[in-house]
């Protein structure tokens, strides 16, 4: 009898302890279940975009133009609540910038950013349904990223920063009117280059000037290119060349050591040591690419969002590169012009 009364109270103990074990489990399993369910829920009504901006390399207007497109995101709502920013840099690698766009890809991240000329056109070579927003792409069609301008392609769109080789020039001519042989560097593989100094070379050679051109193909040919050619013209023009541009501090100390006047195309460059430039805002132009990006999240298609071209008209100058090389400028010359001082790159 003993036996049979152990034994009940054994098997009553045991169901208890599995019904427990059993209930703790089912109640892990279900709130492990909601939690997910949750979590799954939040993202989706947070519905959060990435937007990935693809640099080919540092640079100060690159940098700028990024800033910009962030900050116009941000002051339209996009902020991190809406757009998850995801920021690669090449480093000058063109091999580098392809894998970069490559997994990005298959991220499947929902924007593709790409700032100029070789990285709007990795992205676009890329073939994948992601849309393409490029920013300060000096001619889009002739670098084969879309078309038409007015009615895009390539899933692709954004803004162009065509060079204005003739206000620039016109502005040479009232700084420094005895300039006669003017300086070119680049480098050839940059296809935006290429285009703004054949644009420049039609121009100048059209109004009697004579041009000399040192071209590169990496970096460290930049010192001796400037090297080369300095000694034998009256002013520089350094285009929208990114390679060139971001030694554009180690090109002004050349330039400075024969007094030579230098004229780029981007305002960031004239900061970073240029003389002079007519151009626009970099910042501005980057905000008009985030504003077009804006238009595709609230459900425009990219096709419908035509590539603008961005004027320039800002004419800027370096009082410390002024002052450095001792030049002085016809009266009124300089009228309704910013200056700037140099900044550290």
């Amino acid at each position: 009898m003993k036996k049979n009364t152990l034994k009940k109270l054994a098997a009553s103990v045991l169901a208890c302890t599995m019904l427990v074990t059993f209930a703790g489990c089912g109640g892990g399993s279900s709130d492990s279940s909601q939690g997910s369910a949750a979590s799954a829920s939040a993202e989706s009504s947070g519905d959060v975009k990435t937007v990935a901006i693809v640099q080919q390399m540092d640079n100060p207007a690159f940098d700028d133009m990024r800033e910009g497109l962030i900050e116009e995101l941000e002051a339209k709502g996009y902020g991190e609540d809406k757009v998850k920013i995801e920021y690669q840099n090449a480093q000058g690698d063109a091999s580098n910038l392809n894998t970069i766009v490559q997994n990005l890809v298959q991220e499947e991240v929902d924007v593709l950013a790409p700032i100029a000329t070789p990285a709007a056109q990795a992205c676009v070579a890329a073939g994948s349904d992601i849309p393409v927003f490029f920013t300060s792409v000096s001619d889009p069609v002739a670098a084969g990223i879309i078309s038409d301008m007015e009615k895009p392609d390539k899933n692709a769109t954004g803004t162009s920063n065509a060079i204005p080789v003739e206000d620039i020039f016109a502005l040479m001519e009232k700084l420094t009117p005895d300039v006669k042989t003017v300086g070119i560097v680049y480098n050839t593989s940059e296809d935006n280059a290429v285009s703004t100094v054949e644009s420049a070379k039609a121009y100048l050679e059209e109004n009697g000037y004579t041009v000399e051109e040192s071209v590169v193909t990496n970096s460290s040919e930049v010192q001796q290119a400037c090297q080369n050619l300095f000694p034998n013209v009256d002013a520089v023009f350094i285009p929208n060349s990114a390679m060139v541009q971001s030694a554009m501090a180690l090109v002004a100390d050349i330039a400075a050591e024969y007094k030579l006047p230098t004229y780029a195309s981007s305002a960031a460059t004239v900061e970073t040591g240029a003389m002079a430039t007519v151009a626009m805002s970099d910042k501005e132009i980057g905000a008009a690419t985030a504003d077009m990006i804006i238009q595709y999240l609230e459900g425009t298609a990219v096709e419908d969002i035509p590539s603008v071209v961005f004027p320039a008209s800002d004419t800027v100058l370096n009082e410390d590169y002024i002052a450095e090389i001792g030049i002085t400028f016809p009266d009124g010359a300089t009228d309704g012009a910013t200056f700037v001082q140099t900044t550290a790159e």
